[in-house]
């Protein structure tokens, strides 16, 4: 078993953790980390991470998640359907833009990623102001949608899955949070489901015939995410998450200030 190999099954197990834990795909973490620790361009990294979260890496979770009661199966396939669609237009966007500027997109999409994770108006209210916040009960309830409002997500997070080689759940779990009034646990849960099935197949075969693919780097990627995704929502079922969302948040906003810095100052 040769270096790379450990390393990317390392990759992977920390990105099947995050998933679990977050329900996304990993992709956040796979594709920052290629970049990073293998010298992979942003393009490879997306390819190669959209072929890792092919197979159903994530599907102990999903159980987990569905005994657990917390997982909408009608809306996980709404979701996916409309994934499948979207993600072959997110991944001509992504091959047809300059490299640098994907660069730059994928650094502010992070920063997002990371304001909503670590919430700094939340702290600054509770910690600073000494307000009380609003907190989500797990018994709140939420209106029901029509199912065409989630395969416009689903269409929706397919265009970020290919543009950004993740599996789609840090648009998704969002979404589901603020604007839909789902409880974290069952977004989570939800996104893990819709992610189980081959959503990025279209996304992978484009960067295949692209030439931006690495499959010997995707297989260890792919087992590292199933060590690690059952463990990941072990974690997020049976304990509070909020202070785990956060330092995570931290990490993902280190991530897209290199990437911002490296393109400005090292090119």
């Amino acid at each position: 078993m040769n270096e790379t190999f450990i390393i990317n099954l390392i990759i992977g197990a920390v990105a099947g953790i995050m998933a679990g834990m977050f329900g996304i795909g990993g992709g956040v973490v796979i594709v920052p980390a290629l970049v990073l620790f293998s010298n992979f361009s942003i393009v490879q990294a997306n390819g190669t991470s959209l072929a890792a979260l092919l197979l159903p890496v994530g599907v102990l979770a999903v159980i987990s998640y569905y005994r657990a009661g917390y997982m909408d199966l009608k809306v996980a396939f709404y979701l996916a359907t409309g994934m499948i669609f979207g993600v072959v237009f997110g991944s001509y966007i992504a091959l047809a833009l300059p490299t640098n500027m994907l660069k730059i997109f994928y650094a502010i999409f992070l920063i997002y990623v990371s304001w909503s994770f670590v919430k700094p108006l939340e702290l600054w209210k509770k910690y600073i102001l000494k307000l009380k916040v609003e907190v989500m009960h797990e018994n709140e309830n939420f209106k029901a949608y029509p199912y065409y409002i989630f395969l416009i997500v689903g269409i929706a997070t397919g265009v970020i899955s290919g543009m950004f080689g993740i599996g789609g759940g840090l648009f998704i779990v969002p979404f589901l949070i603020k604007f839909l009034k789902y409880h974290p646990k069952k977004a989570i849960g939800t996104s893990l489901g819709a992610l189980l099935l081959p959503v990025g197949l279209p996304g992978v075969l484009i960067y295949y015939h692209a030439g931006q693919l690495n499959i010997l780097y995707a297989l260890p990627l792919a087992l590292g995410i199933v060590l690690g995704a059952i463990f990941g929502a072990k974690i997020m079922i049976s304990l509070p998450t909020v202070l785990v969302k956060r330092v995570y948040g931290l990490f993902l906003l280190v991530v897209a200030f290199y990437f911002i810095v490296d393109e400005m100052f090292f090119k």
